[in-house]
């Protein structure tokens, strides 16, 4: 038997984001290559027994091409918590933002200018080079080839996206672009969590309990070092932050070229940092990116495993909108998510 099949966990399946209405919502997601998929309803007192929300809720699932992750759940509440994050700063506990590839990220900041000059709520930052692989790499510019990626922030009030075009460099199963979207962009690729936790304790659910594989740890970025990280996180001078990524476990810890989409990025920030705690603002039945899913086989064994944590909140095994099985929880380092039955 393999790991992935041992695990019975891939990448992230789903961003899901609370919206208003539908309309407006995929009509914008149609621009970056998703299609309207399952639709699916639950009553106020299903809804509070799978997400702790009192409210009646549609649902939306979008595909991206052929994809399995990286998917897309718009939520629409009848009785919504409050408005999410909106375009508040990155650095606050309890944030979420999902990354893409495109191969046109001056086409994104293009429109994210336009909508400036109309006046919308909208933050973007420009597209910062920055090397990604051997970084201690020496070459001679003009001469070698340039290796690294351009990325970019864009937020909106129901949207938290970065987006990243590569130079120089493939990765065969990290994205795949549909070139007749709009903005030529990929499923979600990784998506982020913000925590303070100097001891990494919080880190161990996502590997030993969720069955993950641990790569890229502990890559710190700091102020003087990253402009992108500076800008794109608010850092202020001497600050940091450590980046440790758990990918589907067929990816590799020491081969970059297997590396798989649906990476979950969790961003650490020292204790030290005076960091405020917004995560009522970025949960079910809030606006905006509120919960990420994953797809697992076994779906009871997992709920087991779980309870045997310092999670909180484990839901009942129920069927949700979808009609699927699956159960939420709150992970010891305070995000919500949910789970849901694969049928594969």
């Amino acid at each position: 038997m393999t790991q992935a099949q041992q695990t019975a966990i891939a990448g992230i399946y789903e961003v899901c984001i609370g919206i208003p209405e539908p309309i407006s919502a995929i009509q914008y997601w149609e621009q970056f290559g998703y299609r309207i998929g399952e639709m699916g309803e639950l009553s106020a007192d299903a809804a509070n027994k799978l997400y702790g929300v009192n409210s009646a809720l549609r649902s939306i699932r979008l595909y991206h091409q052929n994809v399995d992750h990286g998917l897309i759940r718009l939520m629409v509440w009848q009785n919504p918590t409050n408005q999410g994050l909106g375009t508040a700063t990155m650095k606050v506990k309890g944030n979420r933002w999902a990354t893409a590839l495109t191969t046109d990220v001056l086409a994104i900041l293009n429109h994210a200018e336009e909508a400036k000059k109309a006046g919308w709520d909208i933050r973007y930052s420009q597209p910062y080079w920055e090397i990604i692989y051997n970084k201690d790499r020496k070459s001679r510019p003009f001469i070698d080839p340039a290796v690294g990626v351009r990325e970019m922030l864009l937020l909106q009030p129901l949207a938290r996206q970065v987006f990243f075009q590569r130079f120089g460099y493939t990765l065969p199963h990290y994205g795949e672009i549909n070139d007749r979207a709009v903005f030529k962009t990929s499923q979600f690729t990784h998506m982020g969590l913000i925590i303070q936790d100097d001891s990494k304790e919080t880190l161990k659910f996502y590997e030993q309990v969720l069955g993950l594989l641990r790569v890229r740890d502990d890559v710190e970025t700091s102020y003087e070092s990253s402009p992108a990280g500076k800008d794109i996180f608010d850092l202020n001078p001497g600050e940091k932050f450590i980046v440790t990524a758990f990918d589907d476990p067929r990816s590799s810890q020491t081969d970059f070229t297997a590396a798989r989409s649906g990476r979950l990025y969790i961003v650490r920030f020292p204790e030290a940092i005076n960091l405020e705690s917004q995560f009522a603002a970025a949960q079910p039945g809030s606006w905006g990116i509120s919960l990420y899913t994953y797809r697992v086989r076994r779906l009871k064994e997992f709920g087991d495993r779980i309870s045997q944590t310092s999670a909180r909140n484990l839901t009942n095994i129920v069927t949700n909108e979808f009609g699927e099985q699956s159960f939420s929880f709150v992970a010891p380092d305070g995000y919500f998510w949910t789970l849901v039955e694969s049928k594969l």
